[in-house]
């Protein structure tokens, strides 16, 4: 098996293009006219040009290439060699296939550049990493306009499915622009992208107006509850159903409810600093646990069996300190993925500290072994907090609340307790009506509490319902479709655009191996999300439209509309000019300026 693996290894490097070609090929090109469509006259040479081409099939070789024109027509019309403008656009060296190749990498496989630069070398193909990673903008500014010129096609597919439900949802980072998307639920097709400096209605207006033009007006719309969107929607989809997620509805309401407690608790468990010496307790035992693994085995099963160990006595209270350490830590990342404030990972910590403290407490004058001391040492740092009554009437007061607020989750179905959708909760279709008579029910208890008139943070819960009620419960509309009526029950989230948003964050760490997307998304061409509906076999074969590949779709985009469109999506209206950056980075700047006005005096 090694003997013929090798020499499979030999065939195959024996037979790739570096090797069957000791010298670049040169290939001759030349249009398949022969006479002048207009007044068939036989075309004649006009010039003939040579360039070095790389493409997926050979490599690199040299291109010689025979223009024709027509010696007759006033309009002198050249016409190039059609292979070749099948291969490589006009004025570029690489091929289609290889601009296909690198994008698809980059957004598809999330291949790092180095990775991909490697890849292309076993082909013959030799390039940068800074030649890759502008390959990968101009694959998307080809995409981004093979999808506009396909927007009739698309228009009309969803007319045939009935129409299209809008959903709208943007994502940030740091102090960068915001990366708007929309998608079509109904087909799940990502529909226009738009880089936008802040979420407000003035920058969103022309990205809907954008899109009502391309593709009519939609059934319904679902998105969060942000003002800069609400207004943005009302001016352009006036009358249109319009419905807030219910993930975002009761995020941002369970925030409102429980931030300030939250935030109280936290800050209180930081200035007491017990994490810190938790952990410094936990790394001390583990050293000297490590010089006797085999009591760790011994330790378990005592645990499990429920039963003290029969040997080995004087390790048992190390290892219980430290497993009761750690199990007190682990209440910091408690939760059910769905972050808070469904998920509370500090008040998880804040009670498994109290709790480990009272356990303790009643059994610290019944250690009988021969070195108490770490579970001792334990038991005084958690007295502290379990006689911490500021921190007993905080936790009280947030379980109240929580009490309530995980009430409305179940009433809602959306990140219920003892789930475990993570953001997908709420994806399921449910029926609306028992959620929307579920969802009044706990209205009505809440406005009957007898606090209910004191309490401020009672009535903002039922402010925020009554405000949004209208745009949370959305009745199945009716549509026509050339095959009859059709009923659509729009989504209840927007989980569709943050699953999206999701894998484009983690597709984006994976090859960049930064945990910040803050430069890509600075640095990205807006409709980079396009990518993601190259998966959709039915976008696909619209936007080939006739075409077998993704190449010879792009083949026919004009070069010259190319470039211009990835000058204009390169340039930020807010970027520094590289001389401003130059200049501002001296230290007397300032100096120079005033000394410079003085001159002029």
């Amino acid at each position: 098996m090694t003997i013929l693996q090798s020499y499979r290894e030999k065939l195959a490097r024996e037979s790739s293009a570096a090797s069957l070609f000791a010298l670049r090929p040169v290939l001759h090109f030349r249009s398949a006219r022969t006479e002048c469509p207009d007044c068939h006259a036989p075309l004649q040479v006009h010039k003939t040009q040579i360039k070095t081409v790389q493409t997926l099939h050979l490599g690199g070789f040299t291109a010689h290439e025979t223009l024709l024109e027509c010696g007759c027509c006033h309009n002198r019309t050249v016409y190039p060699a059609e292979e070749l403008s099948r291969l490589v656009p006009s004025g570029c060296t690489l091929g289609y296939d290889v601009l296909v190749l690198v994008g698809k990498a980059l957004f598809l496989r999330h291949r790092r550049v180095q990775d991909i630069v490697e890849e292309l070398a076993g082909r013959n193909v030799g390039l940068s990493p800074s030649e890759v990673g502008y390959l990968g903008k101009r694959f998307v500014v080809y995409l981004a306009l093979a999808h506009r010129e396909s927007a009739p096609l698309l228009k009309e597919a969803m007319r045939a499915q009935g129409g299209y439900v809008l959903h709208l949802d943007g994502t940030c980072e740091g102090g960068g622009p915001m990366l708007m998307s929309s998608l079509d639920s109904i087909s799940e097709i990502v529909l226009g992208n738009v880089k936008v400096p802040s979420e407000k209605a003035g920058q969103i207006i022309p990205f809907l107006q954008d899109l009502k033009g391309r593709y009519g007006v939609p059934v319904a719309l679902v998105h969060d509850m942000g003002l800069g969107i609400l207004a943005a929607v009302k001016e352009v989809f006036e009358g249109v159903p319009d419905f807030i997620c219910h993930f975002h509805f009761l995020r941002d309401l369970g925030k409102d409810l429980l931030e300030r407690d939250y935030d109280a608790i936290r800050r209180h468990l930081r200035k007491q600093g017990l994490t810190e010496r938790l952990l410094y307790h936990a790394r001390r035992l583990k050293t000297e646990i490590d010089q006797q693994p085999g009591f760790i085995e011994g330790f378990c099963q005592s645990i499990q069996a429920d039963s003290l160990p029969t040997e080995q006595l004087e390790a048992f209270p190390r290892l219980c300190a430290y497993s009761l350490i750690q199990w007190a830590l682990e209440g910091k990342t408690q939760g059910e993925g769905y972050g808070f404030p469904f998920d509370r990972p500090h008040v998880q910590f804040a009670k498994r500290l109290q709790l480990l403290g009272q356990r303790l407490e009643q059994i610290k004058d019944i250690l009988l072994w021969a070195d108490p001391k770490p579970l001792l040492k334990l038991s005084r740092e958690l007295k502290k907090v379990c006689a911490d009554e500021h921190l007993q009437r905080m936790l009280a007061a947030i379980d109240l609340k929580i009490e309530v607020f995980d009430r409305l989750r179940g009433a809602m179905h959306i990140a219920e307790v003892g789930g475990a959708a993570g953001l997908n909760s709420g994806s399921n279709p449910v029926a609306i009506g028992p959620i929307q008579k579920a969802v009044e029910k706990f209205r009505k208890e809440i406005g009957a509490r007898p606090d209910y008139q004191s309490t401020s943070h009672w009535k903002k819960m039922i402010g925020q319902i009554d405000k949004y009620g209208e745009k949370l419960f959305a009745d199945p509309i009716v549509v026509q479709t050339p095959t009859g009526p059709r009923t659509i029950q729009p989504q209840r989230t927007n989980n569709l655009l943050e699953r999206f948003f999701r894998d484009f964050r983690r597709g984006t760490r994976r090859r960049s191996g930064h945990n910040s997307i803050s430069r890509f998304l600075q640095s990205m061409i807006a409709d980079t999300p396009l990518v993601r509906n190259l998966n959709n076999p039915h976008y696909l074969k619209i936007l080939l439209h006739g075409q077998a590949t993704l190449e010879e779709r792009f083949a026919q985009i004009d070069i010259a509309t190319v470039r211009q469109e990835l000058r204009t999506a390169q340039s930020c209206p807010e970027k520094v000019p590289l001389p401003i950056r130059q200049l501002i980075a001296i230290p007397a700047f300032p100096e120079i300026i005033c000394r410079l006005f003085k001159k002029a005096a």
